[in-house]
């Protein structure tokens, strides 16, 4: 591996991706390797790019939502158009998760107080042995 480029393989060992994985961000144009032949060169940019990607992934970003992301740091107003409207977005998915959190701690509290009940309403009827 250079400074400058990575294979495929060196690409997937540092980001613990698949070629397939590799291969179908090339082919939504989310990253664009050089070409040597049949070998896929990847840049500084493309790692930069496949890092953003994963990490938009993992924040349950769509990848429409991330290409759009990734054509600002191009777009009139560069970078910092791009940190502000991932800014924005982050913000908001955060909020939604926080809400979905929210939901699933009272969904969980819920099933934990149906579960005692139906274990005392068994216990009563010696199905069960009583909680201890």
């Amino acid at each position: 591996m250079t400074d400058q480029v990575m294979t495929i393989r060196e690409m997937c060992d540092a980001f613990d991706v698949t070629p397939r994985t590799l291969r179908f961000y090339e082919a939504k144009e989310l990253l664009s390797p050089a070409r040597d032949g049949n070998r896929r060169l990847y840049s500084r940019r493309d790692r930069a790019r496949l890092k953003l990607i994963l990490r938009g992934k993992r924040f349950g970003f769509s990848l429409e939502a991330i290409r759009q992301f990734l054509e600002l740091y191009s777009a009139d107003g560069g970078p910092q158009l791009q940190y502000i409207r991932v800014f924005e977005a982050a913000q908001e998915r955060l909020a939604e998760l926080r809400r979905q959190r929210q939901e699933l701690d009272k969904t969980i509290t819920d099933l934990e107080d149906q579960l005692d009940w139906a274990a005392k309403a068994m216990a009563e009827m010696n199905l069960i042995k009583a909680a201890e």
